[in-house]
């Protein structure tokens, strides 16, 4: 590469982030951390800021980002804290790539402060254009900010588009692993436990993301992604499982064509892809072995046994505060099956009791899709709440 990219990495302690790092070290003489943010894990982020050594730490927790500063004191590392200090890193000066990696809904201010700022955002965050795509998109188009997906999904179709005219595209095929339960029977137990949900076959991603992958509702959410990155409506974006992971995702063509973009099921490839773009970095990864795979296999998902899919391509329809309202009550039932509140299968029938009762909001304007996404919180404790008294 030609010059050395600097990152602020919104999101350091997950499992992109930590991916991010590792891609980062590997090649130190082109890419540099100058800003890492996190929620609250303080130990792991000093850990990070002692060996990466960026200008700015970010805790969004106070307490949390009071011991970093008491352990970075000294360093000349500036520690803050809250959203004030999430959006310093998501729009600091010096940073050629801001990497936006935090989990669920708390990534949409500072991916749109990014993208405010002309910023290129490597997104990692689906939920941001999730809930608010037409928001973030509109901004993106004023501010000539670009978005680099890292989804593997998504950058597998950012690849295969590469020089190609957008209008010669039939549909989009993203490709599904299908979780630990694909192949397992014609229905899920219904006593699934959260270690059972956590038992995925091929990816290790953090714990709801991969709940997500259990109910494929994580699928859900990449049609809407991918819907605002590519600018295809519902119809033209279809999702096959896969069960080896290889195929990331596919483009079909209008003449007819299909082409897919391969590789081992390695977070760190997509990263390395956004963060070089449009250079490759040479990386020490393993090479795919087709010949050892011995063969590739791809199936109709079974929206009976994964409602959450077909909730994901209604929200699409219909619009307006749907998404928002989806994505949030879809966190706060993951979280409470995590937590031993909400049984496994009670999660599509929380997000769809949600769905029902949401309003029409103006979804270009992002005050009102951030009141949408407090209030599907809200509404979702509410249902829950009632199914509990009711048990």
């Amino acid at each position: 590469m030609s010059t050395v990219k600097r990152i602020s990495l919104i999101g350091s302690t997950g499992s992109i982030g930590q991916n991010t790092l590792d891609v980062v070290q590997r090649r130190p003489n082109d890419l540099k951390i100058v800003a890492l943010a996190s929620r609250s894990d303080h130990v792991k982020i000093i850990e990070q800021a002692e060996k990466f050594q960026p200008r700015l730490v970010v805790l969004f927790d106070e307490s949390a980002a009071e011991r970093a500063r008491e352990r970075l004191e000294g360093t000349g590392i500036k520690v803050l804290s809250g959203i004030e200090g999430i959006l310093e890193a998501a729009t600091l000066k010096e940073a050629d790539i801001v990497v936006s990696s935090v989990v669920g809904a708390a990534g949409i201010l500072p991916t749109f402060a990014a993208v405010e700022a002309g910023k290129v955002v490597a997104l990692a965050n689906k939920e941001a254009l999730v809930a608010a795509g037409a928001v973030i998109s509109n901004e993106a188009q004023r501010t000539g900010a670009r978005l680099i997906p890292v989804d593997s999904e998504h950058s597998a179709v950012f690849q295969v588009l590469l020089g190609q005219d957008l209008k010669g595209i039939r549909k989009l095929i993203l490709t599904a692993s299908g979780g630990p339960f694909f192949g397992k029977g014609s229905s899920i137990p219904d006593d699934v436990t959260p270690e059972m949900a956590l038992n995925h076959p091929r990816w290790n991603m953090g714990p709801k993301v991969t709940v997500d992958s259990a109910t494929m509702m994580n699928k859900g959410l990449e049609v809407i992604e991918a819907h605002w990155l590519f600018g295809l409506e519902h119809g033209s974006i279809e999702v096959l499982i896969h069960p080896q992971s290889i195929v990331h995702s596919m483009v079909e063509f209008v003449d007819g064509s299909t082409l897919a973009q391969m590789g081992i099921a390695d977070m760190r490839l997509p990263i390395s892809f956004a963060l070089a773009y449009p250079e490759r970095m040479p990386l020490p990864f393993d090479s795919l072995d087709l010949a050892a795979e011995k063969k590739l296999e791809f199936f109709h998902p079974d929206e009976d046994l994964f409602p959450c899919l077909g909730l994901a391509y209604d929200a699409l329809r219909r619009g307006s505060g749907v998404p928002a309202a989806m994505n949030a009550a879809n966190e706060v039932a993951v979280e409470a099956f995590l937590g031993g509140v909400l049984p496994f299968k009670k999660i599509p029938y929380v997000i769809k009791a949600v769905m029902d009762q949401t309003t029409d909001v103006e979804e270009t304007n992002l005050t009102q899709i951030l009141n949408c996404d407090k209030w599907a919180r809200e509404t979702a404790a509410q249902i829950m709440s009632t199914m509990k008294e009711e048990r």
